[in-house]
């Protein structure tokens, strides 16, 4: 498996990130839905990474820079077929190291609190995420959960 800084364009990554919006309409209410679709995600202050199996794209996720040391994780996406084989936490070990190498300080993102997002939860607090308040422009929302780290 291989981890590359992606432009957005292909095919592939368009329908992962078609999926992972559907996802995130059919388990959360829309005021609660921050995922960013492919023109969200195409700002100067997001860099965006893909894991690929050969020719299949198994996940990304993405980094939001909020200032000089402080950026969020956004777009965090393990394909379908890909699911229990280890694929995000490589993408979130990676976006941690680019992160770390980019000089950001504080590491943060939004999840959901709903049932559905318990594995990226979990996922978040074994690399060492706690829960937080809301950052950036978010609001408090029961539908969410805050976590960051300090790197």
């Amino acid at each position: 498996m291989i981890i590359r800084r992606d432009d957005l364009k292909g095919p592939e990554i368009t329908a992962l990130l078609t999926e992972h919006l559907e996802d995130m309409r059919a388990t959360s209410p829309p005021e609660s839905v921050h995922a960013l679709d492919l023109d969200g995600l195409r700002q100067p202050n997001i860099r965006f990474w893909t894991l690929w199996h050969g020719h299949n794209l198994a996940g990304c996720g993405a980094l939001k820079w909020l200032d000089a040391e402080h950026a969020e994780i956004k777009s965090m996406r393990t394909a379908r077929a890909y699911q229990q084989q280890g694929v995000a936490s490589k993408i979130l070990q990676h976006l941690i190291n680019e992160a770390k190498a980019a000089g950001v300080q504080r590491l943060s993102l939004e999840t959901g609190s709903m049932a559905f997002f318990q594995p990226a939860r979990h996922l978040y607090a074994k690399f060492g995420f706690e829960q937080c308040g809301p950052f950036a422009d978010y609001q408090l929302d029961p539908n969410s959960v805050f976590m960051t780290k300090n790197l």
